[in-house]
């Protein structure tokens, strides 16, 4: 599973990853899209034999892919990655296997007060955990 992994983390990008995971199991299903502050984001794809969580940057490339045999917890997953957060918390199912790219870097970098931001200040929330986020203010009245 390593090379399977290796070979799906070298193609770059979250488009001919995906493409990729087709031609290898003719299919494979979404099951969660989770993003965490502006820059990161989790793919999270169930094959026939398991599941792949793909760490991208907001522009689709590939930092990081993640076999388990279950979906893990998102808050599982970010508790492994920056264990000092305390708003994350949780077990891992097994890590299977594990590759990085030249885009990756550490996620925790993410999560700091003063991390970076294209969002104006007063346009902008904490996630829990940390990152920004869009606040929903910012989008005007919700409706009812």
């Amino acid at each position: 599973m390593q090379t399977v992994v290796q070979e799906l983390a070298d193609t770059l990008v979250l488009g001919a990853l995906l493409d990729e995971i087709r031609t290898r199991y003719t299919r494979y299903e979404l099951l969660e899209h989770w993003k965490q502050g502006e820059f990161h984001h989790d793919v999270v794809v169930r094959v026939p034999d398991g599941v792949f969580v793909v760490a991208t940057n907001c522009n689709g490339g590939v930092k990081e892919v993640l076999a388990f045999a279950t979906v893990p917890d998102r808050w599982a997953l970010w508790h492994w990655r920056c264990p000092q957060v305390n708003d994350f918390a949780g077990e891992l199912p097994s890590l299977v296997a594990r590759a990085v790219t030249a885009h990756w870097f550490d996620p925790c970098a993410l999560l700091v007060p003063d991390a970076r931001s294209e969002l104006r200040e007063e346009l902008r929330e904490r996630q829990r955990g940390g990152g920004w986020q869009l606040a929903p203010s910012a989008c005007g009245p919700r409706k009812p």
